[in-house]
């Protein structure tokens, strides 16, 4: 095995690895901040080390510290303790191998040998999402019925009772985008959607199929446990659901699980319905052949973005004591964000005026496909967070209603009329 094939390996690991488990303390800062800003109060914004609250996310830091260092205690009444601690642990790996099928980048081509941007680069990519994300229904019913607790069990029925709602829902949308790309290869699907449909429109998964999109993302919604459809722990009916009688790193298992999941699912609507890493209107080849245009227009938009956020940043960062610690935060980030524009400025000029090789434009390449993807995956994790702060929860039985009565025969009849089009087109 090559260095750059075990390095390209390594790098994929730490994507996954950083986008997974690492994001977590920045989406719960996220929620934080969008149910503020939605509830009209200001989040957190107290919990500081020397002054240094970041905004507010070393209050998530925080929290995972006090879920870490509390005791685990284990309710003598639990019928299985081994299921009892295996549960959270298939929430949360379920939730990471499906991120692992992920393409963050097109194929990295150094010294004519192309190098996949996926831990798992296997053609069966979908598939292997929709057998594996199901699976982190199974450590939902487990802790409810090893719990021997009748609220718990409660939270583990709904759960199963979402999943015959949604999963048939979720494979019908998959099968239509399967019918239109003609492939099960999740990077196969992202690269066919760089192209231009009429020569302008970007040929995305969410023009082609609209009907297909919604479908699926309200499936994954209901997947993911979140609300609307946070059914198996609804509060105000049974107490915690099935983690009732969780604590501890236990509970945090479940609780990171959660986000690792919303994050995959993400990831997997970005890929399948919003161009994956492509840029609007920019094949990987159209980004190798302008990537001196590319990275003239960042070095431009860089400063002025900067200069707007670290406007903001001081606007609502002001705090009314003089003396207060947290007053320096602001200017120490400000020169923070300046510091790294000048070193990605100087970097991209670098590599342009004095550097410009076939590797050292294909890494450059998958650098901004990846930043591309990244912002997208941000734009529908905030989806995700803007729904649960804006819609009630709905019924285990309305839920049923829904996929049921309306989205199923919607996407069966999807199925159909999609089939029936690609057919005539190919004629």
């Amino acid at each position: 095995m090559s260095g750059i094939l075990i390095s390209v390996v390594i790098i994929n690991i730490l994507i996954v690895v950083i986008l997974s488990l690492g994001g977590v303390p920045v989406l719960v800062w996220l929620e934080r901040r969008v149910a503020g800003f939605i509830q009209d109060r200001s989040g957190p914004n107290r919990c500081n080390i020397a002054g240094f609250r970041l905004g507010g996310l070393i209050q998530s830091f925080a929290d995972m510290l006090k879920l870490v260092f509390k005791e685990d205690l284990l309710p003598s009444h639990v019928k299985n303790r081994f299921y009892f601690s295996l549960a959270p642990t298939i929430v949360l790996f379920s939730s990471i191998l499906t991120f692992s099928i992920i393409p963050f980048a097109d194929n990295l081509i150094i010294n004519g040998k192309s190098y996949s941007l996926q831990v798992l680069p296997m053609s069966l990519g979908i598939i292997w999402f929709l057998a594996i994300s199901g699976l982190s229904v199974y450590g939902i019913i487990l802790a409810g019925w090893s719990s021997d607790n009748k609220y718990s069990l409660l939270g583990g029925l709904r759960a199963s009772a979402s999943t015959i709602s949604y999963e048939p829902i979720m494979a019908l949308s998959v099968i239509v985008m399967l019918i239109i790309y003609g492939t099960i290869d999740l990077n196969d699907i992202v690269v066919k959607q760089s192209a231009l449909l009429f020569g302008f429109i970007p040929a995305w998964g969410i023009i082609l199929q609209p009907i297909a999109a919604i479908t699926f993302i309200v499936a994954a919604f209901a997947e993911t446990n979140r609300t609307p459809f946070d059914l198996a722990e609804g509060e105000s009916e049974i107490v915690g659901g099935f983690h009732t009688e969780y604590g501890a790193m236990k509970f945090g298992l479940f609780f990171v699980g959660e986000y690792v999941a919303m994050s995959a699912s993400s990831a997997v609507i970005v890929a399948l319905f919003f161009g994956g890493y492509n840029l609007p209107w920019l094949s990987t080849d159209a980004i190798k052949s302008n990537i001196s245009v590319i990275s003239y227009v960042i070095i431009f938009l860089l400063p002025l973005f900067s200069y707007f956020f670290i406007k903001w940043m001081y606007k609502n960062n002001k705090w009314k004591k003089e003396n207060d610690a947290r007053n320096k935060e602001s200017k120490v980030l400000a020169k923070g964000i300046i510091g790294f524009n000048v070193v990605l400025i100087a970097l991209l000029l670098y590599f342009n005026l004095l550097f410009k090789t076939p590797n050292v434009i294909s890494v450059l390449t998958a650098l901004l496909q990846f930043g591309s993807f990244v912002i997208k995956l941000f734009m529908m994790n905030l989806v995700y967070i803007w729904v649960r702060w804006t819609l009630p929860r709905f019924r285990y039985d309305q839920l049923q209603t829904l996929c049921w009565k309306y989205l199923l025969p919607l996407s069966i009849a999807n199925v159909f009329v999609t089939a029936i089009a690609v057919v005539w087109i190919s004629a």
